[in-house]
């Protein structure tokens, strides 16, 4: 039996507003973050979901609660928690200006120096960006690709085994680590080169076939674009 994910990204939170890198650390989701997360869940609120999960952070559980709150016809429990679909970890430029921490990459990837993030990938790509963001941090805690690829892997093989006799379940996530997995399952990558970063409260969907393969088929999708 295959089993369709949807997965979201958590709502706006405090330090996307301040511009902080947010990655393990955690900040409160703003007004605006749950306002845009109610256009969301209105959107799912007619899908069935046979269950909910959420990455253990607490951005993402706050989303996952108020989809769970908002959909009128699925009957969900006790959500699992989810380590494995945490959002990539930035080791010690945790909760730091994001200007600064793209500099500080650029300068260890030998680029000049800028702070435009996409600028950096295209021009070193997202592996060797990864890289360059574990040789910058003071000490090497960032997750490179190597450590990205496995916990992804791990992830996928988790849900699959929790997911065995579902047909439909929503799992809120994080914005790299969505993207992570779209530049290494959606069917619109090339596998190697960046692609867009998925926007707070957007929907990608998911497929995890019996034998435990995982693909992506949508890709940051916004409510408006929801088709029940």
């Amino acid at each position: 039996m295959t089993t369709e994910v949807y997965l979201v990204r958590h709502g706006e939170t405090m330090f996307n507003q301040l511009n902080k890198v947010q990655g393990w650390c955690d900040s409160p989701l703003t007004v605006k973050g749950i306002n845009d997360l109610k256009r969301t869940a209105n959107a799912l609120s007619q899908v069935h979901f046979d269950n909910m999960y959420s990455s253990d952070l607490k951005r993402a559980i706050d989303t996952v609660h108020l989809m769970k709150n908002y959909n009128q016809v699925s009957t969900i429990g006790k959500i699992r928690k989810l380590p494995e679909f945490r959002e990539v970890f930035f080791g010690s430029f945790e909760g730091d200006d994001i200007d600064q921490t793209w500099q500080a990459v650029a300068n260890a990837a030998g680029l000049a120096p800028t702070n435009n993030v996409v600028k950096i990938i295209n021009q070193v790509g997202i592996y060797k960006f990864r890289e360059a963001t574990k040789k910058a941090d003071p000490r090497h805690l960032a997750e490179n690709k190597e450590e990205l690829d496995q916990r992804m892997e791990r992830a996928i093989a988790v849900l699959h085994q929790l997911t065995l006799d579902e047909r439909r379940v929503l799992l809120v996530s994080h914005g790299d680590f969505i993207k992570t997995l779209g530049i290494k399952y959606w069917n619109e990558s090339d596998g190697i080169h960046d692609i867009p970063f998925p926007d707070n409260g957007s929907i990608s969907r998911g497929i995890i076939h019996s034998d435990g393969s995982f693909e992506i088929v949508d890709y940051n999708m916004n409510a408006a674009e929801i088709v029940i």
